[in-house]
């Protein structure tokens, strides 16, 4: 298969239903899943080379997190919030009518991955982290809302690519085409241009966190990952500026003791597109 399905669940907060779209790959009757969640200001065709490298083992599902990509926008700006997020997955898991899921989580769909993981009976069977942990670094967060949330608009797929690969430093030396192949999901019409894919509002939540959430929110997620039983793998791209190399270090030592693979001349974060990053997850998902 080289393209996937599009299809949409209906979740549920205080505020009234929304859809949060999805796209599958791979054979829909087949038990075997992973789930495979973006980051904060992306969508789920990030893992298109993911998916069609690990959709003839598995059923991929890779959803657009609610404000982005297909799904719908949120009345209430402040439930663009990680509590959100798991309660959709939630739904969605049990959409997909299978026991358990393999878990890739990239960024923010690393900490939805985290919460899972952690909860009791979770369905989560191996996770995998992608350039994130429960320590995050202040600036890395202060680089992101520089740019989130900001009104953009491009005549040309070319010219918004060039402006996004000038903000994401951390992608690595990526061909032209492959960049453009990342881009072009990222962007909806807008007149005779482009704009971004996602609701501005995701960015409210991110300008409100203060030091003092983020040090309440780093001892809650110490304390649900050194909880976590599950096979986890880490990837971090060495020069990562949200993922330190001694949080990495101190994530193989606790909780699941997870195993750790690191990607010279990546930041923030591995986008999962590179043949050795490719590698590392499928050898970790089908490993006996």
């Amino acid at each position: 298969m080289t393209e996937p399905r599009l299809r949409d669940v209906q979740c549920l907060t205080a505020r009234g239903l929304h859809r949060m779209a999805y796209w599958e790959w791979g054979d829909a009757a087949n038990p075997r899943v992973v789930v495979c969640v973006h980051g904060l200001s992306r969508q789920g065709r990030d893992f298109d080379v993911l998916a069609r490298a690990l959709s003839a083992d598995f059923r991929v599902v890779c959803p657009d997190v609610v404000g982005r990509g297909r799904s719908d926008w949120l009345p209430d700006p402040m439930l663009y919030q990680v509590p959100t997020y798991v309660a959709d997955m939630v739904t969605l898991l049990a959409r997909l009518d299978v026991p358990s899921v393999h878990w890739v989580g990239t960024s923010m769909g690393g900490l939805i991955g985290m919460a899972l993981a952690a909860s009791p009976d979770t369905p989560i069977a191996r996770l995998v982290l992608n350039d994130v942990g429960p320590a995050i670094q202040a600036s890395a967060i202060a680089r992101i809302a520089t740019y989130l949330g900001q009104p953009k608009h491009w005549d040309t797929v070319d010219q918004a690519a060039d402006e996004l690969r000038q903000i994401s430093p951390g992608a690595g030396a990526l061909p032209r085409e492959r960049w453009l192949e990342l881009t072009r999901p990222m962007l909806v019409a807008d007149g005779a241009g482009y704009k971004l894919h996602y609701d501005p509002a995701i960015a409210e939540p991110v300008r409100a966190f203060t030091p003092e959430m983020a040090a309440v929110g780093e001892a809650m997620l110490w304390h649900g990952y050194d909880h976590t039983r599950c096979p986890t793998l880490l990837l971090r791209g060495a020069e990562s500026d949200l993922l330190t190399a001694a949080t990495a270090q101190a994530m193989t030592q606790r909780g699941p003791k997870a195993q750790l693979r690191e990607f010279a001349g990546v930041g923030h974060a591995p986008l999962l597109v590179e043949p050795e990053q490719v590698a590392a997850v499928k050898e970790f998902l089908l490993a006996p």
